[in-house]
């Protein structure tokens, strides 16, 4: 498929240039055309990336490298005809690839959402008739009619247009509805700034016009956007540390394994002694249950969000919020309200006084401006609802202050309206003339529009006073101050009518008018917001914002919300001017970033991650769909959000509140300490057994443990413990630490450092329990059983000491997470039920203990826990020494 001049600057040309790039006549498309061009073109509708068949996700889940060396140990066992031990590896393999599987296929596809919006019908001039027909037949050429209520079906150069405002914040976020005319702009405007064109997904919400298809399908901006959010997201930070840590495992121990096979047949080993031995470390170390920890703490963490108000839609954007270094939100929706509201109001008499403190109802000249807002006005209340107007939202904005003030009621009961004038970009103002009562009674004409012109309309202030040079100037200085403070700033005035000056429904001349004042709108900041981005300050996050709207809207929305650096302003036409690496240093200190594109987000996103930046881009609209795809994570807003935001989204936000993203990003912190604490637990006890079956082979022993013990221990018993370390709750420092940094992994340098001394320990005293029950004359299955006990119980002690990183253990109330201490026990009970009852004695090659075997396997399995608790004392003690010194 070609593209429809790709090259042309369509809001650039005037109409009759587009007419004739495209070969059309004002008579329309002829039917032959419209075959052909479908040919060339395509049909109107938005392609979806095809999912990948389920059998390839199901083989997807064999990839790891540790997954590869259980499979090669699983064929190992089968060729030996172990039937035990390939029973219990298969029986892993399967349990880690269908919860795998399990997380891929329960994600939604993202972009059904955007194939959703194709509208279903348009009504385009064709061999010189108007016809309705399917949207999705539409091809560049077409001439189509508009009016108000309807949705755009391709990408439209306007043509000619009566009052033609349509709403395009789900493309450039702005909240304001945008008066279409069919002048061309500089070929150089951004996207809300191209007033002669229409964009395909985008509403009519007042007045009617006709413009010709200049593009279909991929080729509109929501196709570009379509195109965007089709790539493939990139992994968390957490996919990336586990998929690091399995590398980092798989290696050593294929080399350790490689190590054992090849030494032991040099030595002349048996050669199915050397495999099993090769396979008891490999399984040993291999942490199976990794991943089943880290899906059930991504679901507690996923349950918690949600009572907070936020969905997670794929399990790893639990912990990822966690990360996160930097959040890039989008203003109009997000961080506002999406409306826009009065706030400040400007009287000759009493200068610029703020809304929220006026006096219910107001009087006077207050009175009368508030009064004139609702009734040079073409909102409207509905009928079936009480609260709330539809219309344009300057006319709803003024309206609803009437209403609040207590000046109006809801409409019904305001002075008819004999004739009006609506607003027109050209004319710049809008007028109404309204009878003051019944019958011959007097009319008032109010009128509504720029105050520079209003102004030059006017010959006094209402009240009395007179509209000097001085007092005019007083004027411009006010709106000038109020448009710096990021307003939109409108004036309103009146005249009285006499009956003879008109002749309907002609107006009569808007001159000689009395100034009422000027009015203040903006789309104000959300209640909750300004804490919000506080508290992401503390928890160590930068806040930027990310917006289609104007620049100095945006950096006043910023500025109230104490955004960093919010002075510090990339637009969009300076952005397309920087190259990769210039864009990368812009943004690592900007606070705002203004009238961008969907593409220039992204381009954004992407410059922060080259960073190292772990990016939350929050937003609600279609043009923020491709850097919620890409961003490490994406919250979109779900009450005022699109439908193709929150596809494109890996949380999704109930209440639209940003604060309920800082909940969510201290849950998320509470998430990865639980994985943490879970793997150090893991990989510490793994490669204690790992060291301690080693060792044990190349002192040419009996094997220390075989296969089917060691999954017994990784899979029932620590398992057990593993699990429950994904409920630890959270410690009440989340929101005062520093993001974890991407490069960091999963285990800290400190952890890794314990796991090593607490693994090195272990294997030591498994070493020394099997060489003294070999000394004492037990057979081979007892001191099996009396090792892989002293094991079990050291696991048990091991586990508490996971749960904290420097604290004390017995600092903390062990019912904090009274799971762990059930599973603790219940894996000493596993282990005594398993070695009592026969038929899985048989199965494991164990034999019951006495009691006093058992006391001196505690007493033995005891010193890890004392071994912890020391070395955090040790890093307690230099850790205030520290801070005594700085």
């Amino acid at each position: 498929m070609t593209t429809c001049e790709p090259v042309v600057l369509w809001h650039g040309l005037a109409p009759s240039e587009v007419l004739a790039r495209l070969g059309v006549t004002s008579e329309g498309l002829t039917a032959p055309e419209v075959v052909e061009r479908r040919a060339r073109f395509g049909p109107n509708q938005l392609e979806v990336r095809k999912r990948a068949p389920l059998w390839v996700v199901a083989l997807r889940q064999f990839r790891s490298p540790l997954i590869a060396i259980l499979l090669i140990a699983g064929a190992i066992t089968l060729v030996l005809q172990d039937w035990i031990d390939a029973t219990a590896i298969l029986i892993v393999l399967v349990l880690n690839a269908s919860i795998g599987f399990w997380q891929e296929t329960r994600a939604e596809r993202e972009m059904l959402a955007l194939a959703s919006m194709t509208v279903p019908a348009a009504r385009a001039l064709r061999d010189g008739h108007v016809i309705p027909l399917p949207a999705v037949d539409l091809v560049p050429g077409d001439i189509v009619m508009l009016e108000s209520g309807e949705q755009i079906a391709a990408d439209i150069r306007v043509l000619d247009a009566h009052v033609l405002q349509v709403d395009e914040s789900m493309l450039t976020g702005e909240s304001e509805q945008v008066q279409k005319v069919p002048a061309a702009v500089s070929e150089h405007a951004g996207l809300g700034d191209r007033l002669g064109m229409l964009y395909s997904g985008t509403f009519v919400t007042s007045g009617r016009g006709r413009g010709v298809v200049v593009a279909t399908a991929r080729d509109t901006e929501l196709g570009r956007i379509n195109e965007l959010v089709q790539t493939t997201s990139e992994r968390t930070p957490l996919q990336q540390s586990i998929r690091s840590l399995e590398r980092r495992i798989g290696i050593f121990v294929a080399a350790v394994a490689a190590t054992v096979i090849v030494t032991g047949l040099v030595l002349g080993e048996n050669l199915e002694t050397v495999f099993l031995s090769a396979i008891a470390m490999a399984v040993a170390t291999i942490p199976e249950a990794l991943p089943v920890v880290m899906t059930i703490a991504l679901a507690i963490g996923v349950r918690r969000m949600a009572a907070q108000g936020a969905i997670v839609r794929t399990l790893p954007a639990a912990e990822t919020l966690g990360s996160t270094t930097v959040v890039a939100s989008d203003k109009t929706g997000t961080l506002t309200e999406n409306r826009l509201t009065v706030e400040r109001l400007w009287v000759p008499s009493d200068g610029v006084l703020e809304v929220s403190g006026l006096p219910h109802p107001p009087a006077g000249v207050l009175r009368n401006l508030v009064e004139a807002g609702a009734l040079v006005n073409e909102s409207h209340a509905p009928v079936d609802e009480e609260h709330g107007f539809i219309g344009d939202s300057v006319d709803v904005a003024l309206a609803t202050l009437a209403r609040a003030l207590g000046v109006t009621r809801g409409g019904s009961e305001l002075p008819d309206q004999v004739a009006h004038l609506p607003y027109e970009p050209q004319n710049r103002y809008s007028q109404s003339l309204r009878r003051d009562g019944e019958g011959s009674a007097p009319l008032t004409l109010y009128v509504k529009g720029a105050t520079e012109l209003v102004l030059s309309m006017c010959s006094s202030e209402d009240g009395g006073g007179s509209l000097d040079d001085a007092a005019r100037q007083r004027v411009r200085d006010a709106h000038d101050q109020l448009a710096r403070d990021g307003y939109r700033v409108l004036a309103l005035a009146r005249r009285h009518v006499t009956a003879d000056e008109i002749s309907v429904p002609d107006l009569p001349s808007p001159t000689g008018l009395a100034l009422l004042g000027l009015v203040a709108l903006t789309d104000p900041p959300r209640a909750e917001a300004l804490e919000s981005v506080a508290l992401c300050v503390g928890a160590g996050m930068r806040v930027i914002m990310v917006t289609g709207d104007h620049p100095l809207t945006a950096t006043t929305i910023a500025r109230r919300l104490g955004i960093a650096h919010c002075d510090d302003v990339i637009t969009g036409d300076e952005l397309s001017g920087l190259d990769d690496a210039e864009l990368a240093r812009r943004v690592a200190q900007v606070g705002v970033v203004a009238r961008v594109s969907p593409s220039d987000k992204l381009r954004v996103v992407q410059a922060l991650q080259a960073n190292g930046e772990t990016v939350a881009v929050t937003g609600d609209g279609v043009n923020d769909a491709p850097a919620l795809k890409a961003a490490s994570i994406g919250v979109a807003m779900g009450k005022s959000g699109t439908d193709v935001a929150r596809a494109a989204s890996d949380v999704v936000l109930t209440d639209d509140r940003f604060a309920t993203v800082v909940e969510a990003v201290r849950q998320g912190r509470i998430v990865f300490s639980a994985i943490r604490k879970a793997t150090f637990f893991l990989l510490s006890t793994g490669f204690g057994i790992m060291l301690a079956v080693s060792i044990s082979f190349f002192l040419e022993q009996p094997l220390l443990l075989i296969p089917v013990q060691v999954l017994w221990i990784n899979v029932v018993t620590s398992g057990l413990q593993d699990v429950a370390l994904a409920f630890e709750p959270a410690e009440g420092d989340e929101l005062t630490r520093p993001p974890r940094a991407a490069r960091e992994g999963i285990l800290s340098r400190e952890l890794w450092l314990r796991t090593v001394i607490s693994a090195s320990w272990m294997a030591g005293v498994l070493l020394i329990t099997f060489q003294l029950a070999l000394a004492a004359g037990y057979d081979i299955e007892r001191v099996r059983t009396i090792t892989m006990t002293v094991f079990v119980i050291m696991s048990f002690f091991q586990s508490g000491s996971a749960r904290t990183e420097r604290r004390s253990l017995f600092t903390v109330s062990p019912f904090s997470n009274p799971f762990l201490i059930i599973t603790a026990l219940g894996a000493l009970g596993l282990q005594w039920l398993a070695m009592t009852w026969p038929v899985s004695a048989a199965v494991l090659g164990l034999v019951p203990l006495t009691l006093g075997q058992w006391v001196g396997c505690a007493l033995a399995a005891s010193s890890v826990l004392g071994l912890i608790e020391a070395e955090k004392f040790v890093r307690r003690v230099r850790a205030s020494a520290r801070a005594r010194a700085e």
